[in-house]
């Protein structure tokens, strides 16, 4: 399990683990399971855990005083699951983390994670590769809901993350793009008849 996380750190930091670094990450990650519908955190917790995913997929969501969700992220293999805003102010978080299918998570405590950044040097960099990488992301997702149509947003979700559509439900993508279940489904329509 621990092996697509190796993986993963090696590709983002250019650089090769030791042995030794693989044992220290080894003892820091802890495996876990959870299943479809679990939570990894919700809200009002603070956030003390980082997790990365080798298997499975989840949704990052508020709920705002009507009981409407707003999906604010999707996770897949890969990707990690936290709060940054939580795990560094020590606030209680607004969000929920669910898992959407089973999953396989290897996960590590905030100051674990502090920890490794000051002992191992391609986690730091894949950290800092990875933040950079968010960071662009979130720059654009912001300037995708603020100044593009419902159609030019769908068109964007499509060219970025075809994965999305075929892994997660047309009402979670809806919410997502910050658009009705039925304004998504007319925009598909147009979509495939064009």
């Amino acid at each position: 399990m621990h092996e697509v996380l190796f993986q993963y750190l090696e590709v983002k930091s250019e650089q090769k683990l030791t042995g030794d670094e693989q044992k220290l990450i080894k003892a820091k990650f802890q495996p876990k399971r959870l299943r479809k519908r679990q939570y990894f955190l919700q809200e009002g917790d603070v956030c003390k855990y980082l997790a990365f995913i080798v298997k499975g997929s989840s949704r990052m969501f508020s709920v705002d005083n009507n009981g409407h969700e707003h999906i604010v992220r999707f996770g897949l293999e890969s990707w990690w699951l936290s709060d940054p805003e939580s795990c560094n102010t020590l606030a209680p978080t607004r969000y929920n983390i669910e898992m959407l299918e089973d999953s396989e998570l290897l996960v590590i405590s905030v100051a674990d994670a502090y920890e490794l950044l000051n002992k191992c040097r391609i986690f730091d960099l894949a950290f800092k590769a990875m933040d950079k990488k968010a960071s662009i992301a979130t720059q654009k997702r912001i300037h995708t809901t603020i100044s593009m149509t419902a159609e030019e947003r769908y068109d964007e979700l499509a060219n970025t993350y075809p994965q999305f559509l075929q892994r997660f439900p047309q009402s979670m993508i809806a919410s997502y793009l910050g658009l009705s279940p039925e304004t998504l489904s007319r925009i598909r329509k147009n979509s495939m008849s064009k």
